[in-house]
């Protein structure tokens, strides 16, 4: 047994490092085709130290900082050759391939750098923040209530951009003698002011249900999926009635750690597939595009693990439900807006579509989505999010200048 397990292990690595030598000499090629980034060119940067699995950290980040670099110049420092590569090719950034410290340190002599973004708590994070005279600034890869959001990791930082108001309650109430007032800022979600794109279907009279199911965690205490324990009975209840049109986007983890939720993501795609094959003017969709915009603000309602994509939604204001973990030791927090959210628990799948019915039509939820909104990010108006993120970047370049000045 021990023997097939390290086989499966040690083929698993080799393809790892196969993959790794061709996306570097793939993306050393790309890299050669452009001109050299221009020195003292960049006074915001964005660290990425993953390879191409952990992505999604930086795609919802990709329109904001787009956005940002229009009137302040971002390179983004990847140090993994697959990440780099993704990055490259879909990104829109200047991208710096930091491999070693040496390249890091050498990209830190030709460029500024005042600021710098961390989108995850990637351990080599402390490979870029051992250098001093900058700010490191923890940004995160989404709003949630999960346990992760109150990590210890944040006084590693020097200042924390948060979403609003829970943020910081959920700070000041988890951490010790953690300055909420002067460690944070609160800019909402930039991200809110790029729902855009055009969904891969004509909207008509089916009622659009999105479903954006997390990944299963890689402990007890996170594990929030749904994919096994919800995922395949609420989705077959959707495409039997011919009314619904479902959406489904899974965490691109789904699968990594259990098998089972691998299982059930797959069936699940497959039975989308069957079904439009019926009825091609269904058109389910199974979506693993990289930006995520109508696909939170089209849909009639959404269905959402206990993660950032029930923040996003919230967003909106639009109707949404929040499946319940069915794991005994998952750590749920319902203060907040988990506290009066409307949660769908394993046993309701089966009648699906008549809690779907009662949830779109309940209008006191409705304002209780805006209330909580408010609480979570703020002013959601359109423009002000990013005007709060670009104030905020200003700030610390500001502050920058005034520490430079003193040296």
């Amino acid at each position: 047994m021990q023997l097939a397990k390290d086989a499966k292990r040690a083929v698993r690595l080799a393809k790892r490092v196969l993959k790794g030598r061709r996306s570097y000499f793939e993306l050393r090629a790309l890299l050669a085709d452009r001109e050299p980034l221009a020195e003292q060119h960049y006074r915001v940067g964005v660290y990425f130290a993953d390879s191409d699995v952990n992505i999604y950290q930086m795609r919802q980040w990709y329109a904001p900082l787009q956005e940002l670099s229009k009137r302040l110049p971002v390179l983004v420092l990847a140090r993994n050759a697959a990440g780099a590569l993704q990055l490259t090719r879909e990104s829109g950034l200047d991208i710096a391939f930091v491999p070693k410290v040496t390249d890091i340190e050498r990209t830190i002599e030709q460029q500024r750098l005042d600021v710098i973004l961390y989108v995850n708590q990637n351990t080599r994070n402390f490979q870029m923040m051992r250098y001093g005279h900058r700010w490191h600034v923890f940004v995160n890869h989404g709003e949630s209530d999960k346990m992760y959001m109150t990590s210890n990791q944040h006084k590693t930082y020097d200042v924390a951009l948060v979403a609003g108001d829970a943020a910081r309650a959920r700070l000041s109430k988890a951490l010790w003698d953690y300055d909420v007032e002067r460690r944070t800022i609160p800019i909402g979600r930039p991200q809110t002011d790029h729902l855009g794109g055009r969904p891969p279907f004509d909207p008509d009279e089916r009622t659009v249900v999105f479903y954006a199911p997390t990944w299963e965690g890689d402990r007890p205490a996170a594990c929030y999926g749904s994919v096994a324990t919800h995922g395949v009975a609420l989705v077959r209840g959707l495409l039997a009635t011919g009314r619904h049109r479902v959406v489904y986007r899974p965490h691109p983890r789904s699968g990594v750690v259990d098998p089972e939720f691998g299982a059930a993501n797959q069936r699940i795609i497959a039975m989308l597939g069957e079904a439009n094959a019926q009825d091609p003017e269904a058109q389910h969709v199974y979506d693993d595009s990289p930006a995520l915009g109508w696909q939170l603000s089209l849909p009639d309602v959404a269905i959402c693990d206990i993660s950032a994509m029930v923040y996003d939604r919230l967003a909106t204001g639009k109707p949404l439900m929040v499946t319940r973990p069915t794991a005994p030791e998952a750590s749920v927090d319902e203060g907040g807006y988990l506290s009066v959210c409307e949660w769908l628990d394993a046993a309701e799948t089966g009648g699906i579509v008549e809690v779907l019915d009662r949830v779109i039509g309940d209008d006191e939820a409705r304002a209780r989505l805006g209330t909580w909104s408010q609480h979570y990010f703020g002013d959601t108006s359109p423009g002000a999010p990013t005007a709060r993120f670009h104030a905020a970047i200003d700030a610390l370049l500001e502050r920058a200048d005034d520490w430079r000045q003193r040296d």
